[in-house]
């Protein structure tokens, strides 16, 4: 049985690193929390992440500059928590190994996705996600539903996939456009049409998975 993935984060605002830790740790990650990088060095030899949350802006060594600590150091991804969204500095900090970024103000689920997202592509979780009678393959992209494969279209799949990823939390509509299509500023009628879609292919097989949460968005859960 795989052992569970490991998170080391790393961000100098006490309210956001206990929430974020908390998180992770309610969903099975083992993790570990630091105010800084100071402790970086000894805590990618004794914790041996599989993943680091390093925010952009720290005290001291700036995350870009730990990022590069960490992809020297140790073969743990990065995803960098920042305020910082243009390409130049998205485009340095690829350079340095980032695997993923996650723009200030987000929430954490939004970040548990990503977080997915990338130790998925690393084989350290399980590449599919199970809810009740759904099997969702994001790398295949194939759905089934009680054994009976859906047939979804290539939009219907990344947004089932994301919601799969966030199950058993709220996610907004502009949560949504961000990370099925991209852009928050499309027409949120968008996100309308494209779930009525996947409902009504999704509770031909069972019953509703995907429920509204009236002013907020939307969420899956058995």
């Amino acid at each position: 049985m795989i052992s569970p993935a490991r998170v080391l984060v790393i961000d100098d605002d006490p309210a956001l690193l206990s929430s974020v830790v908390a998180a992770l740790g309610a969903e099975g990650f083992a993790v570990k929390g630091l105010p800084d990088g100071s402790e970086l060095p000894e805590a990618l030899r004794a914790f041996v992440p599989d993943l680091v949350v390093l925010d952009w802006m720290l005290p001291g060594a700036s995350g870009i500059r730990l990022a590069a600590t960490v992809r020297t150091s140790s073969d743990a991804a990065v995803v960098m928590l920042t305020a910082r969204d243009e390409l130049d500095d998205r485009l340095r900090g690829f350079a340095e190994g980032v695997d993923d970024y996650v723009v200030k103000p987000f929430s954490v689920a939004e970040l548990l996705a990503r977080i997915g997202a990338v130790l998925r592509r690393r084989g350290r979780i399980p590449a599919v996600i199970e809810v009740a009678d759904l099997v969702v393959d994001p790398e295949a992209a194939v759905t089934t539903r009680s054994g009976v494969a859906l047939d979804l279209t290539a939009t219907e799949q990344r947004l089932l996939t994301f919601l799969a990823e966030s199950r058993g939390r709220t996610v907004s509509k502009t949560q949504i456009l961000t990370q099925v299509w991209g852009y928050d500023d499309y027409d949120p009628n968008l996100v309308e049409v494209h779930l009525s879609s996947l409902r009504k292919k999704m509770e031909r097989e069972g019953p509703r998975l995907i429920h509204t949460v009236r002013g907020l968005g939307y969420r899956m859960s058995a």
